[in-house]
């Protein structure tokens, strides 16, 4: 074997162990997490690191039945109207900032990817007495704002950075068929976005399903919690039930991962055809 063969083999073990090692330190936790909502509270806290002696659902049920269910149906709502609304506006202001020409495009645009600058800590004083005085605090209606307009900017930027480059034909045969914008945003440039329409999506699902901070302050006491916030009211202070908490942790993680692993590939076409561009 020649030194540069031997130089070869060497590299790809010290990748595959890298690897390897990636996939223990990202798996393990949420194997573990799994697991330990099979036990009971003695059994986890005897031995947390051992395989569940009774295989047992009941920490799942109770949990299910201590709220996560609301939550998740919360969550999946909020969820759901937030991805669609974010990902509508985003693409109509991403097609009339790339396939119209309207004054001060440059200046919009600049104003637009200026909102990714915005700190939500920053703004969530005058944002609650905003709610408050509109009455829309402690209400479903303050995270699907929220979450659309701290979301627009940059879902904005990804899909104006993968309309750029689609050709200016499509636009110019739609004109002479007789289409107008609205025709051709909905049956032509949109479909052609399809690979950045299912990244954003996706990315925008992973953000609203784990925020904390908004979800926290704005609808603190109310029956809208989403599940981050609700899976700490599972938590006492005379004394919590781990194996419950693990167990709703492990429903509250259950779509999200699910839905990564599916489109996962969607993802990094989508972010590579448009950004790298």
């Amino acid at each position: 074997m020649t030194r540069v063969g031997f130089l070869g083999a060497i590299a790809r073990v010290f990748m595959w162990a890298f690897l390897l090692a990636l996939v223990v330190v990202v798996v393990y936790p949420l194997l573990w997490m799994v697991l330990n909502g099979f036990k009971s509270n003695a059994e986890l806290f005897g031995d947390p690191f051992a395989l569940p002696v009774d295989w047992s659902l009941d920490s799942y049920r109770k949990a299910w039945n201590r709220g996560v269910s609301d939550y998740l149906t919360t969550s999946v709502l909020v969820t759901v109207t937030s991805t669609v609304a974010t990902v509508l506006v985003s693409a109509w202001a991403a097609y009339g900032l790339t396939r119209v020409a309207i004054p001060l495009n440059k200046t919009i645009t600049g104003l637009i990817l200026g909102g990714l600058m915005l700190a939500p800590t920053v703004a969530l004083v005058p944002l609650v007495k905003m709610f408050q005085a509109m009455g829309l605090y402690n209400s479903f209606w303050a995270l699907l704002i929220l979450y659309t307009a701290f979301r627009v900017p940059f879902t904005t930027f990804l899909i104006r950075a993968y309309m750029i480059d689609l050709p200016r034909e499509v636009d110019e045969a739609a004109e002479v068929d007789g289409a107008g914008r609205w025709t051709a945003f909905w049956r032509i440039i949109l479909p052609m976005c399809k690979p950045i329409i299912i990244s954003t999506v996706m990315l925008h699902v992973l953000f609203a399903w784990n925020e904390y901070l908004f979800a926290m302050v704005f609808t603190s006491g109310s029956g809208v919690q989403t599940l981050p916030v609700g899976l700490m009211s599972l938590m006492s202070k005379h004394g919590t039930d781990f194996s419950v908490v693990f167990a709703g942790m492990v429903i509250a993680a259950a779509p999200v991962v699910l839905l990564f692993f599916l489109g996962q590939r969607y993802i990094v076409k989508g972010l590579a055809d448009g950004i790298g561009k």
